[in-house]
């Protein structure tokens, strides 16, 4: 049997009696299993054209299933349960229900790219998982990873002022994810670099924690960039249908608060 097939047999849906006895043989175990009849409540014939709109999904048609991408994940070699090409299956067969029963161990991808190098129709099966996570994240299936709140701070940084300040970048960070900034590694860190840098080099260090460096002129490039996003966050939603989804969840929420009994409009 494919291994995507068999991934769909999931174990709360077989059937096995302890005590069967048909026609006078005992059947009973194993013997007697059946599989219950599979429905499909949530198939999204979109699927796939939602994955390929986000960046690192564009070439996901191409993939013909030949398991090159699991076969070499180093994930999967830890986690069996993490396999790509099964993921990939699915979406593009539209069962977005399945694919969700998985959505706490997409996102552990580590981009460490031996898919991707391996992969005989360049379908990139790195930024195939990418995406997907990023799909789970707008779709409001899963939150946003600590890595999507890192990449969004460091984005900040670069629009407001065109340069980095990696003090900042860290407080930022550690704030909007609710860590706490006294954390060994980091305090280690401090202490090598009061103990190593030149005096100058950390005078220098200190001033940007209150005077933000700017690049000259960085206005215009600063609004092309944010015109971009603001298209490419606009093309995103689009594609997702997310202004729809908003609107049927304002609607579901309300008819929940309504009192009980009382009629909703139609």
């Amino acid at each position: 049997m494919p291994i995507h097939e068999k991934s769909l047999i999931r174990p709360e849906n077989l059937i096995t009696n302890d005590d069967l006895v048909i026609d006078g043989v005992d059947v009973s175990g194993h013997w007697s299993t059946f599989i219950k009849t599979r429905v499909i409540s949530d198939y999204n014939e979109g699927l796939q054209d939602e994955i390929a709109s986000l960046p690192g999904g564009e070439y996901i048609h191409r993939c013909f299933q030949c398991g090159s991408c699991t076969n070499t994940c180093s994930v999967n070699a830890m986690n069996p349960d993490f396999n790509p090409r099964h993921w990939i299956y699915l979406i593009r067969l539209g069962m977005e229900e399945e694919l969700l029963r998985d959505k706490d161990i997409i996102w552990q991808c580590i981009s460490c790219n031996k898919c991707t190098s391996i992969c005989p129709r360049d379908v990139i099966p790195e930024g195939v998982m990418k995406a997907t996570s990023h799909w789970l994240e707008l779709k409001g299936h899963t939150p946003k990873s600590n890595s999507t709140i890192f990449d969004e701070v460091f984005t900040e940084q670069i629009l407001e002022t065109g340069k980095i300040e990696e003090s900042r970048t860290i407080r930022q960070f550690f704030a909007r994810t609710k860590q706490s900034l006294f954390q060994n590694w980091l305090i280690e860190m401090v202490k090598r670099m009061i103990w190593r840098l030149p005096v100058g080099m950390l005078m220098s260090l200190g001033l940007a924690n209150f005077i933000r460096p700017r690049t000259k002129n960085w206005s215009g490039s600063r609004d092309a960039m944010n015109d971009y996003l603001k298209s490419q966050n606009e093309k995103h939603r689009k594609s997702l249908k997310l202004d729809d989804l908003d609107i049927t969840n304002i609607i579901k929420q309300a008819q929940a608060d309504l009192p009980s009994g009382e009629p909703s409009s139609k």
